[in-house]
Order: C-alpha cells, then sequence, then structure tokens
C-alpha cells in the first residue's frame, strides 16, 4: 500500500499527465504499510522473547528454543523492512523512530536477560548498551551538519551481535558452547571498533559543519558591508 489519495494523482486515481506523481503522492505512503507492518511485529516480539526465554527459570532447552525462534524472526524483519521501505518508497516517520527502536529493544532485552541468567557477563551488556546508546545520542547531536551513514562495519557489527545472541539464548554444550564466546567476543571488538569510528566521523562532519556555517556567515557579513 502506497496510501496515495486519488486526488494527488488527479482526482482519478490514476498517475497525472506525463506519468509521474506528483510530490506529494511520492512522498505519502500509509502508515499500515508491509514494512512498518513488519516493524511493529518485532516490536511486539520484544516481550514474547523475554517471555519465552525466563519461562522455568529461564533453563529450560524447549522453551529458549521457542525463544530462539521469536528472536531470530526479529532479526529477519529487521532485514526486510528497511529494504521494502526504500525500495518501494514506504519511508514514514514513524518508521524512522520505529525501526531503530525495535532494533535496539530486541537486543538489549536478548543482553539483559541473558545477563540476568548469569549466561552472559554483565560487562559484555554494558559495553554493547552503552555503545548503541552513546551512538543514537551523537547521530542526533550532530545530524544538523548531516547523517552518518551506516557502514559495512557497522552491518558486520549488527550480524556478529545477532548471531552471537541467538547462540547464548540456544543451551548449547560442548563445542557449539565454545564458539559462542568466540562469536560474542568477536562482536564486543566489532562493536568498540565501529563505535570510534562513528565518533570520528561525528567529530569530523561537524568540525566540517560549523566551518561551513563560519564561512557562510562571514560571506554574509561581507555581502551587508559592500552595499
Amino acid at each position: 500500500m502506497t496510501g496515495v489519495p486519488a486526488s494527488a494523482a488527479g482526482g482519478t486515481g490514476r498517475p497525472a499527465p506525463g506519468g509521474k506523481l506528483g510530490a506529494a503522492a511520492v512522498n505519502q505512503a500509509s502508515l499500515w504499510n508491509i514494512a512498518n507492518i513488519l516493524t511493529m511485529v518485532r516490536l511486539l516480539l520484544v516481550p514474547a522473547f523475554v517471555f519465552l526465554l525466563l519461562q522455568d527459570g529461564g533453563y529450560d532447552p524447549v522453551w529458549r528454543a521457542w525463544a530462539w525462534a521469536a528472536f531470530a524472526v526479529a532479526m529477519i524483519t529487521d532485514v526486510f523492512d528497511g529494504h521494502l521501505a526504500r525500495a518501494y518508497n514506504l519511508v514514514t516517520d514513524f518508521g524512522k523512530i520505529a525501526d531503530p527502536i525495535a532494533d535496539k529493544a530486541i537486543m538489549a532485552a536478548g543482553l539483559i536477560c541473558l545477563s540476568w541468567l548469569g549466561d552472559l557477563p554483565w560487562w559484555v551488556t554494558g559495553v554493547i548498551l552503552f555503545r548503541e546508546l552513546g551512538i543514537t545520542l551523537m547521530r542526533f547531536w550532530v545530524i544538523r551538519h548531516g547523517v552518518i551513514p551506516a557502514s559495512r562495519g557497522g552491518k558486520m557489527k549488527t550480524l556478529a551481535q545477532g548471531t552471537a545472541v541467538g547462540m547464548y539464548v540456544l543451551a548449547l554444550t560442548g563445542p557449539l558452547a565454545t564458539l559462542r564466546f568466540w562469536v560474542m567476543a568477536v562482536a564486543v571488538v566489532l562493536t568498540v571498533a565501529t563505535g570510534l569510528d562513528y565518533v570520528r566521523q561525528a567529530v569530523v562532519l561537524r568540525r566540517k559543519g560549523l566551518a561551513a556555517e563560519r564561512a557562510a556567515a562571514q560571506a554574509g557579513s561581507s555581502a551587508g558591508s559592500a552595499r
């Protein structure tokens, strides 16, 4: 669904003359589009995931398998909702706000529950959550100067975190239990490294933005004095 009203397409429900929709029609997407629905599903999966993971004290392999399934579905919808929104022009203000909240919520729920159960050291949870919150706040700090794009390292970090948390949710033993430790170690390293890189990008972006503002102000001042 695009949510484009008939009036935006010349009142007939068909594209305006020339085969192009007006800017208003292009920019309007219904709140109830597939991308936003997937985001809402991911938000609803957060309490369901926590409930399943903590059943019977949090150590029942069957309940943890169900919790892993909920976590996996949330991770998969994270991949598809953003792609669908961009590919089919379904970007909405709700999606811009809810999508990152859903991403952080499911990951934070998994980390906190695993640490509370004693499966994961609290310092690991602290490092990851501090990084995620800090980068989010930093993006708002520099948003008037520009947007910091998601890097390849950031995408690898997200993949490593999701894989590691998923492996810890499952009741693994033996070599797989050892493997998940190393996957989480890689996730922590990528979390810190990409976080530092985002800080560097933010500082550079802010400096350039402030320099451009000063140059514009000086140019305006010079133009005013020349009159």
